[in-house]
């Protein structure tokens, strides 16, 4: 059965505005346009998730350089990662689709520079699904540990993981106008949980750090002794942190007036979750408790990184037991919220990839459910990001390592279509949001720090890092993607893979069936 339709009268010259861009773009819509300018915003707002990215890296944070590097460095890497967001919503303005970053690297610089930014995106978003739902889980096990006594052990928590990935998947099942209001809710659970979250660690405890603890301390508990290469590496934090962006994007051919909102979600929310973030770092860093270098150690956990247990630990000697359960509730809502979120970008993703023909069993991926849903792509992202976090069983530095995946993934596949945009300066065909004569100097910059960032987390994150438990698998996953990619482009994908060069009919799409 075909979804596609022709011109509907009852949609607004908005509606039909938005239709006919995405026709002359080479596709016919399929999806349901019902997402708001708030809404797009919302779900990058909610992907980014300073109380998911910013609480399950905590203790690395603590663990390489200390809050010096941990407020410093989310203001400078914040400031790139808005480079990077500008650039890549002048070209989201152009080319308002699904596919998104892919489809705007096909047209921007060919087939080849499509092909593996897809990829790349399709890498990343599977890490931070992984990240954003196994940090979730492992706050839901540091709740029930401090509420009912029962901490779940590296089985339990794989467990409660795939259960998170459950409860996102059957949610994102029904429908845009769903998601949508869900993250309308994200946004000031958020807002507001991160305010109160603020005020009770300023107000309550007896005791708060000095002002030189918070914005120059320096700690490292990774076992490297240089602080620049320490430094270095404890840009993840942030660099893990401010991703998902992307989102608004993906969402654009669910979202009305898409070439002006799409652009300006990704935007909003990367400033708004900059600023959020930094006062909910530094509220944490004022309420730590105890001795500096002492606390530092023990934030860190058992093992190297221990990430859950730095949040837990301050607000409990902070704050006591009953505030630590109350904070981390509204950290866990945060973080359900943001899996939701993530999950439902990368599912379009993943049905543009395959709506092109880019994936094996592309026919099966690209189907979409009543309810206008890419359904298969969606349980397809579940399982794979399920896969992605079964090394956590054998290696502490797992963790680590799947948010590594997460930004080796996903920065070089937001920079790829700014590069490309840079590189045509003047040729440049602009959309009705742009950045005027900057673009080519601000996609430039990006992509410097998009050279630099990717180097730095495929470096190992603890000493000795050659250690089957210590080392940084992440680099191992972006070469094993790129060699399928590779191996299936030579397979297959180059003759199958065809993002429409132009208008197109409707009737090319006809095979879209409803499942």
């Amino acid at each position: 059965m075909s979804t596609t339709q022709s011109t509907n009268p009852a949609w607004s010259e908005a509606d039909q505005a938005d239709a006919d861009q995405l026709r002359a773009i080479g596709y016919e819509p399929v999806l349901s346009r019902r997402m708001s300018g708030f809404g797009n915003f919302a779900i990058s707002f909610s992907i980014i998730s300073i109380l998911s990215g910013c609480m399950t890296l905590f203790g690395f944070g603590m663990a390489t350089g200390g809050p010096r590097v941990m407020v410093w460095g989310w203001v400078g890497v914040t400031l790139a990662v808005l480079l990077i967001g500008l650039s890549l919503a002048e070209v989201t303005s152009v080319y308002p689709t699904s596919g998104a970053l892919f489809f705007m690297a096909h047209r921007l610089g060919g087939k080849g520079w499509g092909w593996i930014t897809g990829w790349l995106n399709m890498l990343g978003l599977f890490g931070v699904i992984a990240g954003i739902d196994y940090g979730a889980a492992e706050f839901i096990g540091a709740f029930t540990g401090m509420a009912f006594g029962w901490t779940p052990d590296k089985y339990g928590l794989i467990a409660v993981f795939a259960g998170v990935l459950l409860l996102h998947g059957v949610l994102n099942s029904f429908g845009v106008k769903v998601l949508d209001l869900l993250n309308r809710v994200s946004v000031w659970w958020h807002l507001l949980g991160v305010a109160f979250i603020v005020a009770v660690l300023f107000v309550v405890p007896a005791h708060h750090q000095s002002a030189s603890f918070v914005f120059s301390h320096y700690a490292n508990s990774t076992g490297f002794k240089s602080a620049i290469y320490v430094s270095a590496i404890g840009l993840l934090l942030t660099g893990y942190t401010l991703t998902g962006y992307d989102a608004s994007a993906h969402m654009s051919e669910e979202t009305a007036q898409a070439s002006v909102l799409a652009p300006k979600g990704i935007v909003r929310s990367i400033w708004v979750s900059g600023i959020a973030g930094l006062v909910l770092i530094v509220a944490f860093l004022f309420a730590i408790q105890g001795g500096d270098d002492n606390y530092a150690t023990e934030a860190a956990g058992s093992g190297y990184g221990g990430s859950v247990t730095a949040p837990s630990l301050i607000m409990i000697d902070a704050l006591g037991q009953h505030w630590a359960e109350i904070l981390t509730l509204v950290i866990i809502v945060a973080q359900l919220c943001c899996g939701l979120a993530a999950i439902g970008s990368a599912a379009r993703m993943v049905f543009a990839f395959s709506r092109d023909g880019a994936l094996p069993g592309s026919p099966t991926w690209r189907k979409v459910n009543r309810s206008a849903v890419p359904t298969n792509a969606m349980w397809l992202v579940v399982a794979v990001a399920f896969v992605l976090a079964l090394p956590s069983l054998w290696t502490i530095q797992a963790y680590g390592a799947v948010t590594a995946i997460a930004s080796i993934g996903l920065a070089p596949a937001y920079v790829i279509p700014g590069f490309l945009r840079a590189r045509q300066g003047k040729n440049f065909k602009k959309g009705a949001w742009n950045l005027g004569k900057w673009g080519p100097l601000v996609g430039y910059a990006a992509t410097v720090w998009v050279v630099i960032e990717t180097v730095l987390f495929c470096l190992p994150q603890a000493a000795p890092g050659t250690t089957a438990l210590t080392f940084n698998y992440a680099p191992i996953a972006l070469v094993a993607a790129l060699l399928l990619s590779g191996v299936w482009w030579l397979v297959r994908g180059r003759d199958s893979y065809a993002p429409p060069a132009g208008s197109v009919e409707a009737e090319q799409f006809a095979d879209l069936d409803v499942i």
